[in-house]
């Protein structure tokens, strides 16, 4: 095993540091007793007090909630019905142009998606709110959710599924009974990576919402433009509390469904030799 070298610890370190060095001092000021962000006053949790009752950023929390889960649920059905056709269905008639759309998004510049389903709302007459904010973050979080699931079908054992076709079920049932048990864990991932995606969208947002939908991360935007407050550092806490949590438990839901995947492998193996 090859031990770390002086120049390694040292740039993983200021690595490190670089990035959660900031967040590390935002949620320990967080706890500031002082209304000045910069001054250590004494530890205190008021400003967590003072968030809960300030309506404004509970109104925008509940949207952002909201539109995350909505968005982040219809992403998964539909980037995961995208997978299973492009790893599945082989060569068809717009293959190419079918998955150049799914995963256009991901390299797309959120400036110029936010601006053009901007102009697609304008143009159809949808007034901009909740609804707009739901199919803006659907688009783009779609992909993500299909690249998570597409790398689980492409080592999926597809005998498994032909087997259940030869027993009788049909296409539909063959998925709902073998198949999706089988990729769950990849499902669930790409439902929690659509939902922080949803959580933490501020520039996309930014175009499709209107003055009643104003997101959390616009509320956050809109406030430190006046000055960061103690309630911005709860509040930001708050959301590097949910989001390690969701990543945490991506991380654990995957961990074990290729563990299982692993042994199941191996039970095979043993039942063939």
């Amino acid at each position: 095993m090859k031990r770390l070298s002086a120049f390694n610890v040292t740039s993983l370190t200021l690595g490190f540091a670089f990035l959660y060095l900031p967040m590390i001092l935002l949620v320990i000021y967080s706890f500031n007793e002082s209304r000045l962000v910069t001054v250590w006053a004494g530890f205190s949790t008021k400003w967590y007090g003072e968030l809960l009752r300030d309506e404004a950023f509970l109104d925008a929390a509940y949207v952002t909630l909201q539109v995350a889960v909505v968005s982040s649920t219809i992403a998964t059905v539909l980037g995961t019905m995208a997978a299973y056709v492009l790893v599945n269905a082989g060569r068809f008639f717009g293959r190419t142009l079918f998955s150049g759309m799914i995963y256009a998004p991901l390299v797309m510049p959120e400036v110029i998606t936010g601006l053009s389903l901007l102009l697609l709302f304008i143009g159809i007459g949808l007034d901009r709110g909740v609804l707009t904010i739901v199919l803006a973050h659907t688009t783009f979080s779609m992909c993500y959710v299909s690249v998570v699931v597409s790398s689980r079908l492409v080592s999926f054992d597809r005998s498994l599924e032909e087997a259940a076709l030869d027993l009788g079920c049909n296409r539909l049932d063959a998925f709902r009974l073998v198949t999706l048990p089988i990729i769950a864990p990849a499902v669930i991932s790409g439902w929690l990576l659509a939902f922080t995606l949803s959580l933490d969208d501020l520039v996309i947002a930014s175009f499709v919402s209107g003055p009643s939908s104003t997101t959390l991360p616009i509320k956050i935007w809109s406030s430190v433009r006046l000055g960061v407050t103690p309630e911005i550092n709860a509040l930001s806490t708050l959301m590097i509390a949910i989001v390690t949590v969701g990543v945490i438990t991506a991380s654990l839901i995957s961990k074990r469904g290729a563990a299982r995947a692993q042994a199941d492998a191996q039970a095979a193996d043993r039942a063939t030799g």
